[in-house]
């Protein structure tokens, strides 16, 4: 599976059933070359006219399973910080 294949995908949240929306972004580590994180754009209101809620960053760790069409996570979104690198693999 290509990265970008992992961005089309939609990603739920196990315990709530809830769609946090899809993967924009990548956080991994540069020495070992593994993914530590995976970051979700915040929702726009009003188109995003009206700006954006903070990204949101899942641990590599919580992505229970990769299906067809979804990812299911187990774990609490967390706020991005700007700390860390962050790539841009998912253009749209």
């Amino acid at each position: 599976m290509t990265l970008q294949e992992l961005c089309e995908k939609d990603v739920i949240q196990l315990q709530s059933g809830e769609n946090l929306g899809r993967i924009d972004d990548v956080i991994f580590d540069e020495k070992t070359a593994s993914l530590q994180a995976v970051v979700l754009r915040g929702r726009g209101h009003l188109f995003g006219l009206l700006g954006y809620d903070e990204d949101l960053v899942i641990p590599w760790a919580a992505l229970q399973t990769i299906g067809a069409d979804v990812i299911m996570v187990a774990a609490d979104p967390l706020p991005a910080r700007s700390e860390g690198k962050r790539y841009n693999f998912c253009k749209r």
